[in-house]
């Protein structure tokens, strides 16, 4: 089985699914916003993005902000901690281990080809997909932890 979009069913495998999440004792409205609000090199914009009223605001408020120097290093690490405490909700962890050994694809048109394969007619599927990896490998990690 495969599962191609993050969508209708399947929102809730979205980073713009809002489920409050705590993350180093704050509290963040979605993955998205702490996820953006991670690519802060300071504190200011790092409140500016988290305060988001939704996670589309927090999207476009992580473009505007000065990214901390290191992030193409550390974005991978930082979306596995937030996918981490978003899915330590016990009703979002046990609805991702109920997709089983499905292939989870981050499948988009708005060209992400970095955390999702872009099936536009320009990248026509192309895409590595890393948040449909981080995901299938967070479910492997929470079958190990399920007794």
């Amino acid at each position: 089985m495969i599962i191609e979009s993050f969508h209708d069913t399947h929102y809730y495998l979205s980073n713009f699914y809002e489920n409050p999440m705590k993350v180093d004792g704050k509290s963040f409205k979605s993955n998205e916003h702490f996820f953006q609000a991670s690519k802060a090199g300071n504190t200011e914009d790092f409140e500016y993005v988290r305060a988001s009223a939704t996670a589309a605001q927090s999207k476009k408020r992580g473009r505007e902000i000065k990214m901390r120097g290191d992030w193409d290093n550390v974005k991978n690490t930082i979306m596995t901690q937030g996918l981490r405490a978003k899915f330590a909700d016990p009703e979002l962890r046990q609805r991702l281990l109920d997709t089983g050994d499905a292939a989870l694809i981050e499948g988009n048109n708005w060209h992400d080809v970095y955390w999702g394969r872009c099936d536009c007619s320009k990248h026509g599927g192309d895409g590595q997909n890393w948040l449909g990896r981080l995901l299938m490998q967070l479910r492997e990690e929470l079958r190990k932890e399920t007794p």
